[in-house]
């Protein structure tokens, strides 16, 4: 949702650098910079992550619907379907915030490798564009599309929603391993955006980031219901809605697993700062243990519960292999290690807790064929929307803030990057206040779509008008 307005302000910003004489940005305009990007980043993904992953099982409902007859699963599809178009449309809006911060945040960034990075946001602007118009498509020819030709034109979003997830995590990827140009006499040259993209984080970036979002759609829609049934509406169109999207996102998760023992791999052979710094390693040794909990206090882990071997096995696969330490990096160019340490722990910590929950969900139906009837899995269900989404943001906080003080990992600085101009604490204020705005108007309008008559009518499925959701 970021390339629309991507090459605009990709110009301004090579402008920008060319003008303009530039100065170190003040610590607190850096500091505001900074938090306005996360800020902007950490509220967009986790809808990109309905974008990705709602679609889908949408899509899956109402492919049930259709197959069963089941007015339940129509009536689920099509609600579910409202709120995607709200997500969407508000998404549309954060996304476009997006794309003008980087350009005027960082135009140290921008306007020197924009011609690097730039392909992937705009085959992101394209799936973006494909995304709109059959999401139109889809919400408006409930009533003039046959089933079956409505259900498949319900297939591009779902397409292009991963097409963008993936286009946009290249670029990403790109800043943790950059390639794809050179650099001489000061400039960027021999620049092939292929290369940059298809970068050695491409792989386990991507596919990382992509089962994030069909987790964090799939436990978000599944606690609604959760949620519902704790209150005591326990029919089988609540029961339909906190089991078919739970069941995607059970299904994915243990599979995030291992790709998350995989991106850990890839962290430890390609960036082993970022990894010293997620376990807390100060001191370079061989046989290094797993950490578990621990805070950094004088460049030592204190109060951390370790597993002896842990973390070497883990890394590299050898109870014996060496791991680098901070000790051997200069202090200036490590990140900050409680902050990446923390992120780590509570984004594993997330990570086994749903898979426990979808360990749970997978007995019961395989020796009921039902959802466990207790009120602790609905109370466990309840909160794992919450706690995937914390597994996702704790997550991107390992992702970025481990890569500092890098932008573009031992290329280009943050503080490098940054614009230099005055004033960027009030754009912070000012943007916040927007996301405070945003926030608080789509949970209105969310909890109004829940409230309000289940479904528009429909001449070729009369039954769903006749079912009253309670």
């Amino acid at each position: 949702m970021v390339a629309p307005l991507l090459a605009a302000v990709t110009d301004a910003a090579s402008g920008f650098v060319a003008s303009a004489v530039r100065a170190p940005a003040a610590p607190a305009d850096l500091g505001a910079a900074r938090m306005q990007m996360a800020l902007s980043l950490g509220w967009h993904i986790v809808l990109a992550c309905f974008g990705v992953g709602m679609p889908a099982i949408t899509l899956l409902a109402e492919w049930r619907g259709y197959r069963t007859g089941d007015v339940h699963y129509r009536l689920l599809a099509r609600r579910w379907a409202r709120a995607m178009g709200v997500l969407f449309a508000v998404g549309a809006v954060s996304g476009t915030i997006l794309s003008f911060e980087m350009g005027l945040l960082w135009p140290g960034l921008m306007g020197t490798y924009g011609e690097v990075i730039g392909l992937p946001f705009s085959l992101e602007g394209i799936a973006f564009f494909i995304e709109a118009i059959f999401l139109g498509v889809y919400l408006y020819a409930w009533d003039r599309l046959p089933p079956v030709r409505h259900m498949l034109s319900g297939v591009p979003i779902v397409l292009a929603g991963v097409a963008s997830a993936f286009f946009v995590v290249t670029a990403n990827a790109w800043m943790q391993q950059p390639t794809g140009f050179a650099v001489r006499g000061g400039k960027v040259v021999a620049v092939n955006p292929w290369a940059a993209m298809f970068n050695p984080a491409t792989p386990p970036q991507t596919v990382h980031m992509i089962l994030a979002a069909f987790m964090v759609a799939g436990y978000g829609m599944a606690s609604v219901y959760a949620v519902a049934m704790l209150r005591g509406r326990r029919d089988r169109y609540h029961r339909l809605g906190l089991l078919l999207p739970m069941s995607v996102a059970a299904i994915v998760t243990p599979f995030q697993i291992g790709v998350g023992d995989w991106a850990a791999h890839f962290v430890a052979d390609y960036q082993p700062v970022k990894l010293a710094a997620m376990e807390g390693v100060f001191a370079s040794g061989r046989g290094v243990p797993l950490h578990l909990g621990g805070i950094a206090v004088d460049g030592e882990l204190r109060y951390a519960l370790e597993i002896p071997y842990g973390l070497s096995l883990l890394a590299h696969w050898d109870p014996d292999a060496a791991i680098q330490g901070l000790n051997v990096i200069p202090p200036g160019d490590r990140p900050p290690v409680n902050v990446v340490h923390w992120g780590f722990q509570i984004m594993v910590g997330m990570g086994m807790a749903l898979l426990l929950l979808a360990a749970w969900l997978g007995v019961s139906w395989w020796r009921r064929r039902d959802i466990p009837r207790t009120a602790w899995f609905a109370r466990a269900a309840a909160v794992s929307g919450v706690a995937a989404v914390l597994a996702l943001e704790a997550g991107w906080i390992v992702t970025e803030v481990g890569r500092q003080p890098w932008i573009v990992f031992r290329v280009l600085r943050t503080a490098d990057a940054v614009n230099p101009a005055p004033g960027l604490v009030y754009g912070f204020a000012l943007v916040a206040a927007v996301y405070v705005v945003l926030t608080v108007a789509t949970v209105y309008v969310l909890r109004r779509l829940a409230r309000d008559v289940p479904v528009p009518v429909a001449p070729q499925e009369p039954d769903v008008t006749g079912y009253k959701v309670v």
